[in-house]
């Protein structure tokens, strides 16, 4: 069986590298890393969508070009690698992605369309803190038609203008949509790591809210709106993992040691060969939980998991390593690999840290089986 891109995916991943180089180059990263709360990845934003990339798994009856999730694979690998700083993971990959898999046919006519003509910007909202999501309660609490609570870490909240919040309604969970443009709500930047892919608090005060899904149902829906967005979010990782490598390799190339380039000591060698298993690694892993993913295959949340885990450490390990064999400067601000070591951290703790779906990964090992 081929796991590799067709031709037409491989095009598609041509295209998306030609238009990131000339429109995303790592100045623009540094500039939004500068900037913070993703001003930058606003403005690009209506350029994005007039390529289609928002609206590439939406139907053609939403605005949409009705294409498959593995060419949305081959546009976040291009995406992870130039480090674009948009907020097309929690749009496409998670908004998006929950109003296909809740929403009621009025609320996917309704949002469907602004995501994939770039009208809107939208958000998920579950971190309450510390922990993780899917093992308590959330405290923010839905009532007649209202929703109340706080939300913290949010990703690309200062600039979403929708978000999809899980919250309790009678003792049990659920999602809901907040529109945040209303009296209610209140955005407040948080600093972080990577500041080009912007954190808030989300505070909501009897804001207007409508439930996604069915009352009861958030966890389990959550589990599945993260299984899919693992996937996504691996492949991110692995484009970034593998432009750490190809930095590392060109540095080693043309930095001299003692009469040498420092890419012929054993020790260089030994650091991207290590560099280069993990990557391989990881794209083995995506690419499997990518076809688990496009024919909706019972083994997608194993696969996910695995995808998931494999990407964290390659992207992580290769983004530490880039700054080690690029010595002095590896670390310093002028210089590209830091930009990689803080987007590494940043998708490492996205949907639930390694360790969590390590144990999601063990668990669903043990069920299939017990099966």
């Amino acid at each position: 069986m081929d796991f590799d891109y067709s031709e037409e995916q491989q095009q598609l991943k041509r295209e998306a590298r030609r238009f990131l180089d000339a429109r995303c180059p790592t100045a623009l990263v540094h500039q939004a890393l500068t900037l913070g709360n993703g001003a930058v990845g606003k403005a690009m934003w209506s350029s994005v969508a007039e390529l289609g990339w928002l609206g590439t798994v939406i139907p053609e009856t939403h605005g949409g070009l009705g294409l498959g999730y593995v060419e949305l694979c081959a546009l976040a690998e291009e995406l992870g690698r130039a480090m674009a700083p948009l907020p097309i993971a929690s749009t496409v990959y998670l908004f998006s992605e929950a109003l296909k898999l809740a929403g009621s046919a009025a609320q996917r006519a309704t949002w469907l369309p602004r995501v994939a003509s770039g009208d809107i910007i939208g958000c998920l909202a579950t971190s309450e803190g510390p922990g993780e999501v899917g093992r308590r309660l959330p405290t923010a609490a839905f009532a007649d038609g209202r929703l109340s609570g706080v939300k913290i870490p949010v990703v690309d909240a200062a600039v979403a203008d929708v978000a999809v919040v899980l919250a309790a309604q009678s003792g049990l969970p659920g999602l809901y949509l907040v529109e945040l443009a209303q009296d209610g709500v209140q955005v407040e930047a948080v600093q972080s790591l990577d500041d080009s892919r912007g954190l808030a608090r989300l505070t909501l005060v009897n804001a207007r809210a409508e439930p996604l899904g069915a009352a009861g149902a958030g966890h389990r829906l959550l589990e599945k709106l993260l299984d899919r967005a693992a996937v996504l979010i691996a492949f991110e990782q692995i484009g970034g993992a593998d432009r750490c490598l190809e930095m590392a390799r060109d540095y080693a190339l043309q930095r001299h040691a003692f009469g040498r380039a420092i890419g012929s000591y054993q020790a260089i060698k030994h650091r991207l060969a290590d560099m280069y298993v993990k990557n391989e690694l990881a794209r083995s892993n995506a690419y499997y939980a990518a076809w688990a993913l496009a024919t909706d295959s019972i083994e997608l949340p194993v696969a996910a998991a695995s995808a998931r885990v494999a990407a964290c450490d390659a992207y992580g390990f290769a983004a530490k390593e880039s700054i080690q064999i690029h010595g002095g400067i590896g670390f310093t601000w002028e210089a590209d690999p830091q930009l990689h070591y803080r987007r590494a951290r940043h998708l490492g703790l996205v949907c639930g840290s390694p360790a969590a779906w390590s144990e999601r990964l063990v668990a669903g090992l043990v069920r299939r089986q017990s099966a």
